[in-house]
């Protein structure tokens, strides 16, 4: 609830608010921090692993079993992995920052120093990661400059690692050595 005293706050910040830019934009929602992942398969040569990183993904659904995840249009890589027959989500840990700088950029050998297993399908699982997940395409949406990809899952499993943060444009993590909340 905002109080009368805070209105007149409020109402000047609103207004000294810039307009919405694409700079701006980036700036702004870096303030939300997000985990990181790594989708990731195997080419259509069937032995070159192929992936990228995003920092935009989340659940949505148990039932079915249904996650989501962005990338640019401009995209090189999903491309590579979207043809797949099952592909990996891996969530990576607070040590894999240059896993997350290597696939987050275009180019080849991608994977050069990323050692990785197999999923069950033969998706590349990136070894210590925090998490991951087999799944297959289940729906794509071109929301203004990216597609949002649906997938379903099929296979995931846990480690007992800390996460990698992305946040205002940097990696970090969070010490889970104490309560986050002080409980």
């Amino acid at each position: 609830m905002v109080k009368a005293s805070d209105d007149a706050t409020l109402e000047g910040s609103m207004a000294a608010a810039p307009a919405v830019d694409a700079r701006t934009m980036r700036d702004v929602l870096g303030h939300f921090a997000t985990g990181v992942v790594a989708i990731t398969a195997v080419g259509e040569d069937g032995s070159t692993p192929v992936g990228l990183a995003a920092n935009s993904f989340t659940s949505v659904s148990l039932d079915p079993p249904l996650v989501a995840f962005c990338v640019a249009l401009t995209s090189t890589s999903w491309p590579r992995v979207r043809p797949a027959e099952r592909f990996a989500i891996n969530v990576l840990s607070d040590g894999q920052a240059d896993v997350s700088r290597r696939l987050a950029v275009r180019g080849p050998d991608k994977f050069d120093g990323i050692d990785w297993t197999p999923s069950p399908s033969g998706a590349p699982v990136i070894d210590n990661c925090l998490a991951w997940m087999e799944a297959d395409l289940y729906a794509e949406h071109v929301a203004g400059d990216h597609t949002i990809v649906v997938a379903r899952l099929h296979h995931l499993h846990a480690n007992d690692l800390e996460p990698l943060l992305f946040f205002r444009g940097r990696y970090g993590r969070v010490d889970l050595t104490s309560s986050l909340l002080g409980d």
